[in-house]
């Protein structure tokens, strides 16, 4: 892959966080893509998130497949560690690097051809196994890098660029992911970043399967009238279940304003996610009710985002496993091979 990085120059006067770094240490080589892609969007905020997070760029692995999405690891943290996989292959190859180092964040590119058709199957499991990982999809419904095919995640009904109408039903990972078992389960829009930041921050701090499909258009092949994947149709049926603000714990801040709808959803290790509510009886902790929501919505032609799932209780593949505490790649030959009293003593258990 034929790329340019950026210089190494840094003003003094940049803003550093918590951890010495300034938002240019979170970025990578200058994208490829074309201009006013909805995947550099997606960037922007992956570069944003991690910067406010005061994330150390070495502490996060980056994988992806095959596709215009799975380019876009090139061009964000640029000093974390990266493996760009086969087509459909990204969360297999996940899983294995999460179960031999736990110690890393996890986040997982891909696009709708490459989740939604060739890995769709990878993409069941690491969801129904509640891999610890952040799984970005970033969906424009079509095959962006072979000229505009529809993707099985583009609606019935739409048009392409040429005039054609797709006439199969789409696949929506939403709703897949919320009934294999996914943890954190939300939908955004890449032209949305108030909104998609803190989604993605609150992703980054969650146990479990988290999971993200960005309508993310593409502005050579599908962003023209007809499209239901293009700017104007989602900021024109855009139908957003909470506003979000991401906070950390700290010294309590007191003050005085008028009641609102709020709620507060406590993350494992104590971070809170805020979301204001502007569906009274929208609950993001019912995962049936966040079902029926979705087609309710999905057949008044709206695009519904926000945080539509989480489970407060969760935990990943680690804990369902039971392993050891520590990483499988710090662990010594002697701790790797018990001896033979030990392994006869499973094979006991399964007689």
């Amino acid at each position: 892959m034929t790329y340019i990085t950026k210089p190494k120059l840094h003003h003094p006067s940049l803003v550093k966080n918590q951890v010495g770094y300034t938002r240019r240490d979170y970025e990578g080589a200058i994208s490829t893509l074309c201009a006013g892609c909805g995947h550099d969007s997606i960037t922007a905020a992956i570069v944003s998130a991690c910067f406010e997070l005061d994330i150390e760029p070495h502490k996060v692995a980056k994988l992806s497949g095959i596709g215009c999405s799975s380019k876009t690891p090139t061009y964000f943290l640029g000093n974390s560690h990266g493996f760009n996989t086969v087509h459909g292959r990204m969360p297999s190859v996940l899983t294995g690097a999460n179960l031999a180092n736990r110690e890393l964040i996890y986040m997982g590119v891909s696009g709708d051809g490459d989740s939604a058709s060739i890995g769709i199957g990878q993409f069941a499991h690491s969801m129904r196994r509640g891999v610890n990982m952040v799984y970005i999809v970033e969906n424009n419904g079509v095959y962006g890098l072979t000229k505009g095919q529809f993707s099985a995640t583009a609606d019935k009904g739409s048009k392409s660029k040429r005039g054609a109408v797709n006439t199969d039903d789409c696949i929506d990972l939403v709703m897949m992911a919320l009934q294999l078992g996914a943890t954190f389960v939300a939908r955004s829009f890449s032209g949305d970043k108030a909104q998609l930041v803190p989604i993605i921050k609150a992703a980054i701090l969650h146990r479990g399967a988290a999971f993200l499909d960005v309508i993310s258009p593409c502005v050579a092949f599908n962003n023209h009238e007809g499209s239901t994947k293009s700017y104007d149709f989602v900021r024109d049926h855009n139908d957003a279940v909470n506003r979000i603000d991401f906070i950390e714990p700290r010294a309590e801040i007191t003050t005085d304003y008028a009641a609102g709808s709020l709620q507060e959803v406590r993350q494992h290790d104590g971070k809170v996610l805020r979301l204001r509510k502007l569906s009274e009886d929208y609950d993001p902790t019912d995962r049936i009710g966040a079902m029926n929501y979705l087609l309710q919505r999905q057949a008044a032609g709206e695009v519904v985002t926000g945080v539509l799932y989480l489970d407060q209780d969760s935990q990943d593949l680690h804990g369902s496993l039971n392993t050891v505490g520590k990483s499988f790649n710090r662990l010594t030959e002697a701790e790797l091979i018990p001896g033979s009293a030990a392994l006869e003593k499973i094979n006991a258990t399964l007689r």
